[in-house]
């Protein structure tokens, strides 16, 4: 137990330095390089054998062709009433109405959820706009 320990070689008390960048990005593992190195070439004979089993009825890599074809879609398009939005007042009366989608089944309750967020971010906004014309009002009638 009486071994002598080396200090890390990037410092100067044996401790790393803050703001270590550990791997550089885009840095790939073993593993990944030599599955790229196999591969190297081979992707075109790879890709033929998997539609011509996808075409043979072979359900894993049906999926995998529809997957690369067709890409799961993470949204959908939304379409519902709502009442115009005129300013921060309205929000009340569009948030209902988001409540009320959801409830029927519209929209589900994480897309209701995205929505109120963009009512959200639309109100503070609104009210950015409002404390940045109150403060000019303030100031030009602080000027005179």
């Amino acid at each position: 137990m009486d071994e002598i320990r080396k200090p890390a070689e990037n410092s100067d008390n044996g401790r790393f330095k803050p703001g270590n960048p550990g791997k550089p990005k885009g840095a790939r593992s073993r593993a990944t390089l030599a599955a790229e190195a196999l591969l190297d070439g081979e992707a075109e004979k790879l890709t033929r054998v998997a539609i011509d089993k996808a075409l043979e009825g072979d359900p894993v890599a049906l999926r995998l062709c529809l997957e690369r074809l067709v890409p799961p879609r993470k949204d959908r398009l939304l379409t519902f009433d709502l009442p115009p939005i005129g300013g921060a007042k309205d929000h009340p009366a569009v948030l209902v109405s988001v409540l009320e989608a959801v409830a029927g089944g519209d929209l589900t309750p994480s897309e209701g959820q995205a929505f109120a967020a963009l009512m959200e971010q639309h109100r503070r906004a609104i009210e950015t706009a409002e404390i940045v014309g109150r403060l000019e009002a303030l100031e030009a009638r602080g000027a005179k």
